[in-house]
């Protein structure tokens, strides 16, 4: 537990906006394990949550009831985002005030400071620069006017991985010396009674399986990965392949690709239950993630502390975060998916070295640690440490 005698306990005012948000995606998994974490490592600190107004639904109320009231500020994203990106305001409301540190937890929404508070943004990563064609206009836009924000006024910024923290010098304005790398752990708790069977039969999932996790967008390049087992499927595998995630944007390569007759089968599976995705995982016998761009890579960590072997991506924080755990192909190469998915599935004294070396890298990630760094910067800006 991260507690100083002897300095002031550190008030900061979260955004918590992308727990409502139709796909939250990996920002809200970062919200919800990274609010609780911070308490614990330091019960002085005083955290007021804020969001704007849109949007049903939300964190499950018992996640809510452990922090304090969260401040909704009257206005909609459509209208509030541009205005904080571009123009610095309007300002947060009055019972925010007190904060001394503002956490912008989306690069989106770079939200104002008065007068002696510190601003300290979390940039996931770069990928609207990288890719801008795979992001729809006004999100790239968005973006794009936040990290300039951030380059104007941000006192800290946060990164999930070196790779993000490379990015950010090479391609944006921000000063490299306010960038601290705070990495992302595995959330999904690990089951181990669960029956894998019954659960498999009640979500219709045939065995045996690929797994694939992930938002359905073109960066997450489940389109290559739908050609890619059709070539395994057509030589014989019996293998189903399995596409668990929310429907994104721009997926129409992937819709048709999905619609247009082949060998195999493929499964679609969406908003489960934690119980019912870890499962999910544990039932594969391989898990694939060929993405194009990521700034972290949450779900193979997930596979990997399963013991799930892995077939990823070897481009941008994915060897970073797999280390030596997972088999890693050119996400382009629809050739090299499929070997290395066949390599795999043939090869048992391959899948369990995987099996081995999975946990392990797993281990390395803890949300502990992204908390005792977070607090870190915290107090950096504040003039606490």
């Amino acid at each position: 537990m991260l507690v100083r005698r002897g300095l002031a306990p550190v008030k900061v005012a979260l955004h918590i906006d992308q727990l409502w948000f139709s796909v939250p995606g990996g920002i809200a998994t970062y919200i919800r394990e990274l609010a609780p974490a911070l308490i614990a490592e330091d019960p002085s600190l005083q955290l007021l949550p804020f969001r704007s107004r849109f949007g049903s639904g939300g964190p499950p109320a018992a996640w809510l009831e452990r922090l304090p009231p969260v401040t909704t500020i009257d206005r909609p994203i459509r209208a509030l985002y541009p205005r904080w990106d571009l123009l610095g305001r309007p300002g947060l409301p009055s019972d925010l005030a007190s904060a001394g540190v503002v956490h912008a937890t989306n690069q989106a929404a770079i939200a104002p400071t008065r007068r002696g508070q510190r601003l300290v943004v979390t940039v996931h990563d770069l990928a609207f620069l990288r890719h801008p064609q795979l992001f729809p206009r006004d999100w790239r836009m968005l973006y794009r006017a936040g990290l300039r924000a951030v380059a104007r006024r941000a006192d800290a910024v946060l990164v999930p991985s070196a790779f993000t923290a490379h990015e950010l010098r090479e391609r944006s304005g921000v000063d490299p010396a306010r960038v601290h790398v705070t990495p992302l752990a595995a959330s999904l708790p690990v089951g181990e009674h669960e029956d894998i069977a019954s659960t498999l039969q009640r979500l219709a999932v045939p065995r045996p399986y690929v797994l694939s996790v992930g938002t359905l967008e073109p960066r997450k390049n489940q389109a290559r990965l739908v050609r890619a087992y059709r070539r395994l499927a057509a030589q014989g595998r019996p293998h189903a392949l399995v596409l668990n995630g929310p429907d994104g944007w721009l997926d129409d390569e992937l819709r048709r690709e999905l619609e247009a007759r082949g060998p195999g089968r493929v499964v679609r599976t969406r908003d489960l239950s934690a119980a019912d995705l870890d499962a999910l995982y544990r039932g594969a016998d391989v898990f694939a993630y060929p993405a194009l761009y990521e700034g972290f890579g949450l779900p193979v960590v997930e596979a990997m502390a399963r013991g799930v072997p892995t077939v990823a991506s070897n481009t941008t924080s994915i060897p970073e975060v797999a280390g030596d755990a997972a088999v890693l192909v050119d996400p382009l190469d629809e050739d090299a998916i499929a070997t290395a998915l066949d390599a795999v599935l043939d090869d048992a004294a391959l899948a369990d070295d995987l099996r081995r070396r999975g946990p392990l890298q797993a281990a390395g990630f803890s949300w502990r640690e992204t908390a005792q760094a977070t607090l870190r910067v915290y107090r950096h800006v504040a003039g606490t440490r």
